[in-house]
């Protein structure tokens, strides 16, 4: 198949997701598309059937604010018309999902279908989507969407009450890795170089943003 994938390139789990899925699709002979602003962190090496194509948000003085989301819906059209994608799959909502499904509106005028799947990671859905000045595109985005995904059964149960959308089918499909290359190694020094008494180890995978508490974590694990 012919994908694109909308994702932010920079660290946090929904453009490491995004990237690594892609990865694993061009591997399995699909053509993937990446479409961001910038190179996905992930994306650092020449991968076979796999395409990065940079969204350029013109900087005008008339605009407060770059328009990055009409730029990324030229972009989607662009590569999808150019290269006859199939789907358009949109990581985390905003500004994605918008944008791929007007992409997918300027499409259907030229009588081609590309069909559209967002996938929901979290604070796209828990925070930022629910501010007043999301809320309704955020809805609207995911409601219109082909196929709707979740990293976890509490995300598709907040998407269902926190936007009203109950009857939305959102499947759970959650975050993954590749046990070829996350595994446990077969020397146990650094557990007895940090247990060496058998202690419990407690360990925070993440970034640094505010909304991951990290000096709560910090507090919890002095305590």
């Amino acid at each position: 198949m012919r994908i694109g994938i909308a994702c932010y390139p920079t660290y946090g789990g929904s453009g490491a997701l995004a990237t690594e899925l892609g990865i694993e699709l061009a591997a399995r002979g699909h053509e993937i598309h990446f479409i961001t602003y910038a190179q996905p962190f992930r994306l650092t090496s020449f991968h076979e059937g796999l395409f990065f194509h940079e969204v350029e948000v013109p900087h005008y003085p008339l605009f407060e604010y770059p328009p990055y989301s009409l730029a990324l819906t030229v972009r989607m059209h662009e590569v999808a018309r150019q290269h006859d994608l199939e789907i358009m799959h949109a990581h985390y909502a905003i500004p994605h999902a918008e944008a791929a499904w007007v992409a997918g509106q300027m499409l259907r005028k030229e009588g081609r279908n590309l069909k559209v799947v967002t996938t929901l990671h979290g604070t796209d859905i828990t925070l930022v989507g629910q501010d007043p000045s999301f809320w309704s595109i955020t809805r609207f985005s995911v409601e219109q969407s082909d196929g709707v995904t979740a990293v976890s059964e509490y995300l598709r149960q907040e998407t269902h009450q926190a936007f009203q959308c109950d009857k939305l089918d959102i499947r759970v499909v959650p975050n993954f890795v590749d046990p070829e290359i996350y595994k446990p190694g077969r020397d146990d020094c650094h557990l007895r170089a940090l247990a060496p008494h058998g202690e419990k180890i407690v360990m925070h995978i993440s970034n640094f943003r505010k909304v991951k508490r990290v000096d709560d974590v910090v507090r919890i694990f002095a305590g």
